[in-house]
This record gives structure tokens, C-alpha cells and sequence, in this order.
């Protein structure tokens, strides 16, 4: 069966076009054509001059629909955070387990690779973020869960099949030579929660390390005299960063200088997202500490720490647009095809082209989500 998408403005790698159609034959995109080229499809969708954007993809989410990962990780907590997350355009996505037992990674792990078998919507795999972390730079992380990375873990970390696995760890928390092991077995391995050095991070990145999680967060900061983890982010070519665009983790300014400082191409959204997003309460509980919504999508533990956020990723977007200043083509390529490219997807997701699979978002001029497709499969 073949669907057209017509009568839109969508984003491909040339620009914007319009005046063409956009075919998909099962989960992929078979051709783009002029409308008014010859072409047949068994079902036509009006996309009644609105935006198409490639869908967008979330590395870090830890919950979703009142749904926290590290309560219940479950396919049934994947698929129902996936739902949530999907009304705000994200048709891929990491569920993300914070610092926890041992054991609780295992589990996670395996409800990732159960999701995937199961053809759980969007789910690309799993985000381990901890407890491989430094005390100093923990956040709303539990101290009591936090651990040194040593070989012992390795056959834990690397055991999902058929999904991406992404871990944020503290490089002084291990060593360089578990980072290249982790590297070479296929894990993605970012920074985060981290009080490294610029040197111990510089090794990192020698060895395997190919991200920051959450950008100038958690982080040591950069200074005159020692450039910390995020000087080493800012002065490595080859990384990417995530960055939460709430206005409350990072000031927007500081986002701006950033960009000013790396390839724009190695920024992309994430949004931290906590239970709350897609959600009537705006309060749960994490690890047996209370969490709510302070004010404009700030979340906050008891004590007015950060403790992730309460956006989704088309809020994201409009927030690139208001508060960076950024075009939408950029804004929804830091949505898509720049974290397509970090979970090293770039030659099937994150693009409007032929032979990609047909994950889409439609948008209204406010980037109000509309609809979405995964793998060819419209949610309305």
C-alpha cells in the first residue's frame, strides 16, 4: 500500500519545498515527486498547506503520561511514555534509566530489548544515565546508588541486542581503557555529572567518548585557569551536546556563546523529560523524594534543586526559535537529524529523503504537533 503526503511545506536536506509529494511505501519513504509529475498511491493525506518535519527524536527521557521509567521498567512503561511523548511530535526515543541498582539496569535493559522485539512505537534502544557518576556533580541523583565503572559491569552495559545503548557516566568514575571497550562493543558513551578535568575528559574523548548530557549541567564549568568538562565539550570538534531549552537549565545567552564556539551541527534537543510531561499532575515522587512543577515547566526537588524537566520536544523547538534565535529548518534538524546522527542513525532517520523511514511530524505555524508517522503509520 502506498500513502501520499501532499499539499505541504516540508523540510528536506535542500530546504523547504513545496508542490511535492511525498510517497511512503510501508515503514520507508519511496519517492518525492512535483504534484503535478505522474504518480499513484492507494491513499492520498491532505497535509493542507501545514509544515512537515522529520520526526523528532528525544535521547533522554526518563518518564512520560505519569509514567517514570525507574518505577516500572517495563515494555508496558516504555509503550506508555512513547504514547505521551508522540502527541508532542517525537517518533524516536531513548527511555532513560536514572542512577539505580544494579539490578534495575538489568531489568531496564531487558524490558529495552523486550520493547524492540515487540515493535513498541519510537522506542530506539535505552539511555543508562548513572550510577556511574560523581558524588560532587550528582543533582537529584541518589548518593547512595553511585558507583566506580569497572570491568565487572561491562558484560551488563553491553548486552542489549538490536537497539542503541547510550551511557552517561562521570570519566573520572572508570578509566579510559573501559571506555574504549564500551566504545568499541557499540555503546554510545557520553559525559554527564561529571567534576572531570578538562584533561581526564580529553582522554575520554580519545577513547571513545562521543557526547555531553546535558550541556554546562552537572557538569565542571569552565574557567580561566581550567576549561572542565564543558571546555573540553566546547573545544571538541567531533562531539555532540545535548541541551535541555527550558530557560531555567541553561540561560539562553550561554547557549547562544556556545554555538558560537562548536559546529551548530553537534547541538541537539533533549528535553529530560520527567512524568509530568503529557500528564494531568504535575507532582510524583522520585526515589522517595518529591518532585513538582515549580513554575513554567521548572521541576524541582524539595530542596528547589532542578530535578529534570517538564517539556516535551515541540516546546523545545518553539523555545530554539524564541530564545536562540534560531530558523525553524535549524531548530527541527536539532530535534531530528542531529540526534539521529549522535545514536548514529543518520542514514535512516532524522531525513525527508527517499529510502528513509517515513518517521514524520506535521506542525501548524505555532509548531503545534498536528500528527506524526512512525514507520508509515499515521497516529490519528
Amino acid at each position: 500500500m502506498t500513502l501520499a503526503l501532499v499539499n505541504g511545506r516540508i523540510l528536506r536536506d535542500s530546504g523547504w519545498v513545496e508542490n511535492q509529494v511525498v510517497l511512503i511505501e510501508g515503514t520507508r519513504i519511496q519517492q518525492i515527486v512535483a504534484r503535478e509529475s505522474k504518480w499513484h498511491a492507494d491513499t492520498t493525506y491532505d497535509l493542507h498547506g501545514h509544515t512537515l518535519l522529520p520526526g523528532f527524536i528525544d535521547v533522554q527521557v526518563n518518564g512520560g503520561g505519569g509514567v517514570l521509567f525507574n518505577d516500572d521498567p517495563s515494555v508496558e512503561s516504555i509503550r506508555e511514555i512513547g504514547r505521551a511523548h508522540r502527541r508532542f511530535g517525537t517518533t524516536g526515543f531513548l527511555p532513560t534509566l536514572i542512577s539505580d541498582d544494579l539490578d534495575v539496569v538489568s531489568r531496564a535493559l531487558q524490558a529495552a530489548q523486550d520493547a524492540i522485539a515487540s515493535g513498541v512505537p519510537g522506542v530506539l534502544g535505552i539511555h543508562i544515565e548513572g550510577p556511574f557518576l560523581n558524588e560532587a556533580r550528582k543533582g537529584v541523583h541518589d548518593e547512595t546508588k553511585l558507583r566506580w565503572l569497572n570491568e565487572d559491569a561491562l558484560g551488563l552495559l553491553t548486552s542489549l541486542k538490536g537497539g542503541k545503548t547510550l551511557v552517561t557516566l562521570a570519566p573520572e568514575r572508570t578509566t579510559p581503557q573501559i571506555i574504549r571497550k564500551l566504545s568499541d562493543a557499540g555503546v554510545i558513551v557520553s559525559a554527564g555529572h561529571t567534576n572531570g578535568t578538562y584533561a581526564e575528559i580529553r582522554s575520554a574523548l580519545d577513547h571513545g567518548l562521543t557526547g555531553f548530557t546535558h550541556l554546562f549541567n552537572a557538569m565542571s564549568q569552565l574557567t580561566g585557569r581550567e576549561p572542565g568538562a564543558v571546555g573540553a565539550a566546547l573545544d571538541d570538534d567531533g562531539s555532540w551536546c545535548g541541551i535541555i531549552l527550558d530557560g531555567h537549565h541553561v540561560d539562553p545567552v550561554v547557549l547562544k556563546i556556545a554555538m558560537r564556539s562548536k559546529r551548530q551541527d553537534r547541538f541537539m534537543l533533549v528535553t529530560d523529560a520527567m512524568p509530568t510531561v503529557g500528564a494531568p499532575n504535575k507532582t510524583f515522587s522520585l526515589q522517595g523524594r518529591p518532585i513538582s512543577v515549580a513554575y513554567d515547566n521548572m521541576l524541582v526537588d524539595e530542596n528547589g534543586r532542578l530535578a529534570g524537566s517538564d517539556i516535551d520536544m515541540a516546546k523545545a523547538v518553539r523555545n530554539s526559535l524564541e530564545m536562540l534565535g534560531v530558523d525553524l529548518a535549524q531548530a527541527a534538524r536539532m530535534a531530528s537529524l542531529h540526534p539521529a546522527a549522535f545514536l548514529g542513525l543518520d542514514r535512516e532517520l532524522g531525513r525527508i529523503e527517499p529510502g528513509y523511514r517515513a518517521d514524520l511530524v506535521l506542525v501548524n505555524e505555532r509548531v503545534e504537533v498536528l500528527d506524526t508517522w512512525i514507520g508509515g503509520q499515521s497516529a490519528s
